[in-house]
């Protein structure tokens, strides 16, 4: 063996206490990668495969009643390789033990089977049979909320009458990974379930016999998209055609790509932020230690090895701490990644999804940490390979003890002894003080940006939930329906307020851009609706003109003052100009609103209305809902408090996940570069702190002058380091928005507060094992002459 080789191993032995925090800052930022891009690739794998096998479709229509003898005509349009007409509608489900009513979204299917688009994955049970129009099959997490299995009785209200489907299997679709209600925040999934159904008997019972009211297609390789969803649209719209959409804007799709979106995000940007903290920090334990080896570089060099071997010593070190840290980070994150898959399939919901830790992305993280050691390694490498034989081994000039400022200053009488040694030593040496306090200041700061998005998620809830959305249920009928259905509402029971809302599906056009919305028409003033702006202050609505979400008018490029194209996709279908009144800041989805007199002038209708928000007594809430599930009007009701507990059981609770991790990692750089400056610190004044014990201090002082200056440098770095996690956190936060989500920038009191505790934890676990070391201080070694 090499005698540089055996020198490394023996310095990776003497450092191994070092090496291993450094090599835990690196597992840290190597884990995320991991965890992150293993789980998107395993996300991603299982959504193509199960697309592909089940052929999710890439187009997807709805009109008010078309006749089937327009299928060949859509089966002609160019580039459409499949079409399955389908007809499908809304119901209320009286489900038994719950007191709500449900919603239960009846799905047209063939029977006997055959090969269709967005085909259903039978997970128990059988497929239905033709001739039994009772016979349906339910989606698999419904029926496990209720208790419901192959030959349980459903009841549910179809076109106004009563029916008991039985069911006989339970079932999946790639149309419905993520089930929840278009024009809905959060899923209900104990409240909202999907029902396959005999597409002929679905038709009958509501008088759908030879038309369809919902279409799929699947597209030929290089088709194009924009042309066939525009002749789509000419070929429906005389049957009341509402739109065609691509896969990108399906309700399910739409949320489970911003999910990997953000994914993808988090992938990219938080191993970058741990790493190069990481990087940093073994660019300053490298140099302090090419620093403490003077002697030995130059007697290395003065044997005959070469710049380029000594530089290749030290690379070596720092790329073998890497290896280390990368192993550990591969295999810790690996494991998170199988938690966080099994996390995702809560509330995904594919057939199989299996975690796979592909070697590709095992070998690119591990890489990534080496890339990062080396970075780090390179200043202090390339002081090692320029230094001078001759200079290295003359002695370093003696530091000038000097008063420092704070001494000048008058305060010289109220510090003892070692104070001002603690001063002095911080004050002589100002740049190393100064990347120690660095140092440190990062390690509080990734506590910071770990933990920030939970404030956030907090903000969300409390300003959608609570300041914005302030009723208690939502009520959306079947059809746009007169005056005389909000007086029926006024009379249910339990109802202390109503407000009623018009909701419009259109097509948004501004310039070369567009957007599918609905266009909520409220109240000048709403009360239980709020629209509120970026201070949460309630916005009236203008008497004439459209007010876009801040995710709305981002799509479109459009802004105050702008006219935007108006495509109404209901009734007359007017297409109408309006101009932008006003753009707000909203946190969660891609909202459109006006007045509601405004819009009714716009559709040229009278007071018509799709549904009412209600403020309920919640002692009356049975009878209420007793009422509602005989109500044939009632296509759904939504409850606001099962949308936060939803939404704190999904996204809440996913960043909370996420966050936990997140901070665990922060600890670990936080303990990594304090321990780190407390070890590089005793390394540097063993043999001063060995002479003051020689000459008559005491154990407990010579612990006094190292950890009080730690202490010291801690308290200095703790503010700075709060200060850098606010900006860093800041500045990226705009690399986390999605269509779905627009996260505000909000960190808590509380957070910055965990940040500096567990900075003072981390501190306060170095200096303990630091004092064990100083206590067992050999002072005969430590004050050999160097020679």
């Amino acid at each position: 063996m090499r005698a540089l080789t055996k020198k490394l191993w023996r310095d990776l032995r003497h450092l191994r206490g070092q090496a291993v925090a450094i090599a835990l800052v690196i597992a840290a930022g190597v884990a995320i990668y991991v965890v992150m891009e293993s789980t998107l690739v395993s996300l991603d794998l299982t959504q193509r495969t199960y697309y592909e096998r089940y052929r999710f479709a890439d187009v997807f229509a709805s009109a008010k009643r078309a006749p089937i003898s327009l299928a060949p005509a859509i089966a002609a349009i160019p580039g459409v390789a499949q079409i399955e007409t389908r007809v499908v509608s809304d119901v209320l489900l009286d489900v038994p033990g719950l007191v709500e009513p449900a919603v239960g979204r009846l799905v047209g299917i063939p029977a006997p089977r055959r090969a269709m688009l967005c085909d259903v994955f039978l997970r128990q049970g059988r497929y239905i049979e033709a001739g039994r129009p009772d016979e349906v099959l339910l989606s698999e997490t419904f029926a496990k909320l209720h208790g419901l299995v192959p030959g349980s009785v459903l009841p549910a209200i179809l076109h106004g009458r009563r029916r008991n489907l039985r069911v006989v299997g339970l079932a999946l679709s790639p149309e419905y990974v993520y089930n929840v209600r278009p024009g809905e925040l959060m899923p209900d999934e104990k409240r909202f379930g999907i029902v396959w159904m005999e597409r002929r008997a679905l038709a009958a019972a509501y008088e759908m016999e030879g038309g369809f009211n919902d279409v799929v297609l699947r597209l030929s390789r290089g088709a194009s998209r924009p042309e066939v969803i525009a002749r789509l649209d000419r070929l429906l719209e005389p049957w009341g055609g509402r739109g065609a959409i691509p896969r990108s804007l399906q309700t399910s799709h739409w949320y489970l790509e911003n999910e990997l979106a953000q994914l993808r995000s988090s992938g990219r940007v938080l191993p970058v932020v741990f790493l190069g903290v990481a990087a940093f920090l073994l660019n300053v334990v490298l140099t302090r230690i090419v620093a403490l080896e003077r002697g030995q570089i130059a007697a290395l060099k003065a044997l005959g090895y070469t710049n380029r071997e000594v530089a290749a010593h030290y690379l070596g070190l720092a790329l073998l701490i890497a290896a280390l840290g990368g192993a550990i980070g591969v295999a810790f994150g690996s494991w998170l990644g199988r938690g966080m898959t099994a996390l995702y399939t809560e509330f995904y919901h594919f057939p199989i999804l299996e975690y796979r830790l592909a070697v590709k992305v095992a070998l690119q993280g591990t890489a990534i940490g080496l890339v990062a050691a080396g970075l780090g390694a390179l200043g202090a490498v390339r002081g090692a390979a320029r230094l001078p034989p001759a200079e290295a081994l003359r002695p370093e000039p003696p530091a000038r003890y000097r008063e420092s400022l704070l001494e000048r200053a008058g305060v010289k009488r109220l510090l003892s002894q070692p104070a001002r040694m603690i001063v002095r030593n911080i004050t002589r040496r100002p740049v190393r003080a100064s990347l120690s306090i660095l140092g440190i200041a990062l390690g509080a700061a990734m506590l910071v940006v770990g933990t920030f998005s939970l404030d956030a998620m907090r903000r969300i809830v409390d300003v959608q939930f609570g300041l914005a959305q302030r009723y208690d249920a939502m009520v959306t009928f079947l059809e746009p329906t007169s005056p005389r259905a909000f007086h029926e509402v006024e009379r249910l029971p339990g109802v202390r307020e109503v407000e009623a809302f018009r909701s419009v599906p259109v097509n948004l056009r501004f310039r070369h851009r567009s957007r599918q919305a609905a266009v909520l028409g409220l109240p000048a003033a709403p009360r239980l609706n709020r629209v509120l702006d970026s201070k949460t202050r309630p916005v009236t609505l203008p008497p004439q003109g459209l007010v876009l979400s801040r995710t709305v008018a981002d799509i479109l490029g459009a802004d105050r003052g702008d006219v935007v194209v108006l495509e109404v996709l209901e009734g007359a279908r007017p297409v109408l100009q309006v101009p932008v009144a006003d753009v707000v800041d909203e946190y969660i989805g891609t909202n459109v609103y006006s007045e509601i007199g405004a819009l009714r002038r716009l559709m040229r209708e009278g007071e018509t209305l799709s549904g009412a928000f209600l403020a309920v007594d919640r002692a009356a809430e049975p009878a209420l809902y007793r009422r509602v599930k005989r109500s044939p009007r009632v296509a759904g009701v939504l409850l606001k408090r099962a949308t936060v507990e939803s939404f704190e059981k999904t996204i809440a609770r996913n960043f909370t996940i996420i966050t936990t991790v997140n901070m665990l990692f922060a600890a670990v750089i936080a303990f990594g570069v304090v321990y780190n400056t407390a070890r590089i610190s005793l390394s540097e004044r063993s043999r001063e702190l060995a002479t003051l014990r020689v000459i008559g201090f005491r154990r407990a002082e010579i612990s006094y002058i190292l950890l009080g200056e730690l202490a010291a440098l801690v308290a200095l770095a703790i503010p700075i380091g709060l200060l850098l996690g606010y900006g860093m956190s800041a500045a990226i936060l705009e690399l986390f928005q999605t269509e779905l989500y627009r996260i505000p920038f909000v960190i808590a009191p509380r957070t910055f507060a965990r940040a500096g505790f567990v900075t003072l934890v981390a501190a306060a676990i170095s200096a303990a094992a630091v004092r064990r070391r100083l206590d067992r201080l050999d002072l005969v070694a430590v004050l050999k002459t160097r020679e």
